[in-house]
């Protein structure tokens, strides 16, 4: 027993730690590598060991004996050997299923483990997959791969794949020393190095997976280095139009690519050109639910060598499916967090790949990358004619009542007034509540009716600083360029969404001389503070610690 040891090991895989222990910071941080963060009270924080997290640490080579040795090192007690063994076994897995090209035209799943190779040829769901039997394995037909990957993945096998992937029409896709605003441009080491990760020199190993960094830190630069180095024709997905235009303005900003090599394939436009940009939404639209989908034939009406997922752990369902019959493209996905509100991690790994690169928001911060953050939690108590209203409502509306508390304008008045000098986003969740708001302080409104004319203009006048506060709904998570802003007052979010807090948290992010504010109002004692304790997760897995000031007088 090693009593100042800040962390106990369970036989049911999860792990707790200590958070008031001397070496919280570096245990938190090597549990980062293969654990998932599951709560997070306020002096110990429980992790969970699952086999895919140990897939994503041994696809980063972190291997099984790196991590048994730093759990020992670490722990109070002795690690129960049914841990120990699963860690083993989980982490060895992945590698043991690999899929090759054969010398045909069809693929060979290599299987290294004799137990495994008789539980899949005894599986009847996966006999269809079958065209012939090996001594260590089958073949299948290329068009089966996607398929594959997700059905084995779904009982505990993930599948290393070998097979390389089809050139597409080849595109060169110079990178510029000088910006377009006369700013010298290259990589930063970081940026550089989760490059290479993807890539791994353009062999069978490289080509597919997701790159984790934090808002701010620029994934997008990545993704533009990820394209001179594959110099194929590439599709970009992403979020909204927004997201769409500042894709574009990088392109031209940093690549040699000429304006007429760019496409937009959304609403207004369907222009297919060598580099395309497009959206989750466009994608996925049809006329009714009755309906196919009208534009995922997107991904085959082009020669393309490289699909780049944006916010890929907002990828939809249908997307998924049309995912799975692309396995031959290099696919890259990009986000600042794995966590995706469906459950579908493992969709998300055996069909864009593993985890190649992944930096701590808090390394970021230290280095100078993206901007210091203060966190700070607001606990309001509800006026008592929304008490009584909050007890005799339905469960299902109880949420709201919470979030749309009305003792959150006037701190939001009083926290305004203490960053006059500051650059602020107030957001929320409900168009009634922001639009409430900015009536009621006399401010602009940004919500997904906006037309797109009238975002970019209040959008411009807050990057010069002519605004200094903009309220805008939850339209704002994703891809907002506003690189000075550095207060952020959220006033109601998505129920306990970590991903929706780590947008926004990143809309704070950029590099500046001065810290940034990250304020979140909940109703104490209520369903939106039982939910915001799951959205703080994100922020203590990233090793931010939130301040939390409770309101102690009832306002009528």
């Amino acid at each position: 027993m090693n009593s100042h040891k800040p962390l106990i090991v369970q036989s049911d895989h999860t792990a707790l730690l200590e958070v008031q222990n001397q070496e919280y910071t570096d245990c938190r941080d090597f549990l980062a590598g293969f654990a998932e963060l599951v709560k997070s009270p306020e002096f110990i924080h429980t992790y969970k060991l699952t086999p895919l997290s140990l897939w994503n640490a041994a696809a980063l080579g972190l291997t099984s004996q790196e991590i048994i040795q730093g759990l020992h090192r670490f722990s109070r007690y002795d690690i129960p050997p049914n841990v120990i063994t699963d860690i083993r076994e989980w982490s060895e897995t992945y590698g043991k299923l690999t899929l090759e090209r054969d010398s045909g035209k069809l693929l060979r799943l290599r299987i290294q483990d004799p137990l495994i190779f008789n539980r899949l040829l005894q599986d009847s769901d996966l006999e269809p997959f079958w065209r012939e039997r090996f001594e260590d394995g089958f073949l299948i037909d290329p068009a089966s791969r996607g398929e594959l990957k997700q059905a084995l993945i779904k009982i505990g096998y993930p599948l290393k794949d070998l097979c390389g992937y089809t050139p597409g029409a080849p595109l060169e896709i110079g990178m510029r020393d000088i910006d377009s605003d006369g700013a010298p441009f290259v990589l930063r080491d970081y940026q550089q190095d989760a490059v290479e990760a993807f890539h791994q020199g353009g062999g069978v190993s490289g080509g597919s997976g997701i790159i984790v960094l934090a808002c701010g830190s620029g994934k997008t630069i990545i993704g533009l280095g990820v394209m001179h180095l594959v110099a194929n024709q590439t599709l970009i997905i992403t979020t909204n139009n927004v997201s769409v235009y500042q894709w574009r303005e990088e392109l031209l900003s940093k690549t040699r690519l000429a304006p007429e090599q760019i496409g937009e394939y959304t609403g207004s436009s369907k222009d297919i050109r060598p580099v395309t940009l497009t959206t989750y939404q466009m994608l996925t639209y049809r006329r009714s639910k009755a309906e196919a989908f009208d534009h995922l034939n997107l991904f085959s009406r082009q020669n393309w060598g490289l699909i780049i997922y944006d916010e890929v752990h907002l990828l939809p369902a249908p997307v998924f499916r049309a995912t799975t019959s692309i396995q031959a493209k290099q696919r890259l996905g990009l986000t600042a967090t794995l966590v995706r509100e469906d459950g579908r991690e493992e969709d998300v790994f055996a069909l864009i790949g593993p985890k190649r690169y992944e930096l701590p928001w808090k390394l970021l911060e230290q280095q100078g990358f993206i901007a210091e953050v203060l966190c700070t939690e607001y606990r309001l108590l509800l006026p008592a004619k929304e008490e009584l209203q909050y007890a005799h409502a339905p469960k299902r509306q109880r949420f709201r009542i919470a979030a749309e508390n009305s003792s959150k304008l006037e701190l939001v008045r009083e926290l305004t007034e203490h960053h006059a000098q500051d650059l602020v986003l107030i957001i929320g969740q409900y168009i009634s509540q922001v639009r409430t708001i900015a009536q009621a302080l006399d401010l602009p409104l940004i919500t997904g009716k906006t037309k797109q004319e009238e975002r970019q203009e209040l959008y411009a006048k807050f990057r010069k600083g002519a605004l200094k506060i903009l309220v805008v709904s939850k339209v704002a998570n994703f891809a907002v360029d506003l690189p000075d802003a550095n207060v952020m007052i959220q006033v109601s979010g998505t129920f306990g969404s970590r991903q929706e807090e780590a947008q926004r948290l990143g809309r704070i992010l950029r590099p500046k001389q001065r810290p940034s504010f990250f304020y979140t109002l909940v109703s104490k004692n209520t369903d939106e503070q039982r939910f915001a304790v799951k959205r703080q997760m994100f922020l203590v897995e990233q090793g931010y610690k939130y301040h939390i000031r409770n309101q102690t007088v009832v306002k009528v």
